[in-house]
Parts: structure tokens; C-alpha cells; sequence
């Protein structure tokens, strides 16, 4: 049972006594933060990590970014950020390589961190149908769960999915104008896969 289960049952967990204990406050704030869905602590089934609560009414987290990029895949810089980023205190990895081999890069930064790591599952899965089939456009569907299921399975203990743009969005957008351009890198991926393809947002269906 997860978390959020347990929380609505009236159980404290030991995540949820760690995370009171690390921020001062009350075992069972905690527990009806989680849940009411005002509270998130990562963690994963496949391994250990610092607990960290992040959320409504306790201390501002610092999530450290790093990863590879088209232009620049050296593994061994992404781990000695990684490596640096927690000496300096930060609480939690963001995972966003887009160069390279995308599960031995999350594997190797997994290995030397404690701390919760989150990735973006939807950006290798249009990379990867832009190396396969020549543009993101032709991303199948089934490729974006499978990659979002093994990077569970490979340890990573939360993602950004990209559920905040759908075909609807998208129509009205395109009727009202804009001023700029997208700016999410995954919005910009998906609002092109919607148009190319005609379909609703995977994630959003």
C-alpha cells in the first residue's frame, strides 16, 4: 500500500515520522499533508533514499538539476554534479539528460546518490522516436509508458509528466494566439506530437 493510502487511513509511517522529526512539526501534520495531497515524500520500492518532505508548511527544498545534452554527453561530469550537488546540501536530483545512453546515465547517477532522483520520461521517449523514426512526431504511445515503467524500475522516486497541456488546450491556443513561443521543452515535444497526430495527450487520456 502506498503512502497516500496509508496517510488516509490514519497511519503514520516511518517516512512520515522521519520527515516531522527533519522539519519540526507534528507526526500527524504530516500524515493529513500527504493525505490531502499537500505533502509529497519520494521514495521508490527499488531503493533507499534520504527521506524528504516536500510541500505545504514545511522548509523550501532545493531540487538540483543536471544531465546530458545532444551537444554534450560526458557521464562523468553528470556524476560529479551529482556527487557535488549533494555535498552542497541539496535535497533532491532532477535527471534530465537528453544525450546518450538514457538508462546507463540514470543508472550511474542513481548508484552515487542518496538523495530522491527525478527524471522526465516523456523527453526520452521523443528522443528516442526522433533516432528511430526520424522526428518526435512519430513517438509511439505504448514506447512512452514502457520508458516511464522501466525508469521507475531503474529507482528513480518521482517525474514530471507532462498532463497540463491537452488537445483541447492546444485547439484554444492556437485560436487566441500567443505572444511567445512554448517554453517547456516537453510541452513544446507533446503540443507537437497533438498536431501532427491529431490526438489527445496520452498522459491526459
Amino acid at each position: 500500500m502506498g503512502l497516500i493510502e496509508d496517510a488516509k487511513r490514519g497511519v503514520i509511517t516511518e517516512e512520515m515520522r522521519i520527515v516531522a522529526a527533519a522539519e519540526g512539526v507534528a507526526e500527524d501534520f504530516v500524515r493529513r499533508g500527504v493525505a490531502g495531497a499537500h505533502i509529497a515524500i519520494p521514495i521508490s520500492p527499488y531503493r533507499e533514499v534520504k527521506i524528504c518532505g516536500i510541500g505545504e508548511g514545511l522548509r523550501t527544498k532545493v531540487n538540483a538539476s543536471i544531465g546530458t545534452s545532444s551537444d554534450i554527453v560526458d557521464v562523468d561530469m553528470e556524476i560529479e554534479k551529482a556527487r557535488q550537488a549533494e555535498r552542497a546540501g541539496a535535497d533532491t536530483l532532477m535527471e534530465l539528460s537528453t544525450g546518450g545512453d538514457f538508462a546507463e546515465i540514470r543508472r550511474r547517477v542513481i548508484d552515487v546518490t542518496t538523495l530522491s532522483v527525478g527524471s522526465v520520461p516523456l523527453y526520452q521517449a521523443f528522443i528516442e522516436a526522433a533516432r528511430k523514426h526520424g522526428a518526435v512526431v512519430h513517438m509511439e504511445e505504448d514506447d512512452l509508458f514502457r520508458i516511464t515503467a522501466e525508469q521507475a524500475k531503474l529507482g528513480t522516486n518521482f517525474m514530471a509528466i507532462h498532463t497540463g497541456i491537452n488537445y483541447e488546450t492546444m485547439k484554444r491556443l492556437q485560436n487566441q494566439g500567443r505572444h511567445g513561443g512554448l517554453v517547456s521543452r516537453g510541452g513544446a515535444f507533446m503540443t507537437a506530437w497533438m498536431l501532427h497526430n491529431e490526438k489527445e495527450n496520452p498522459l491526459y487520456s
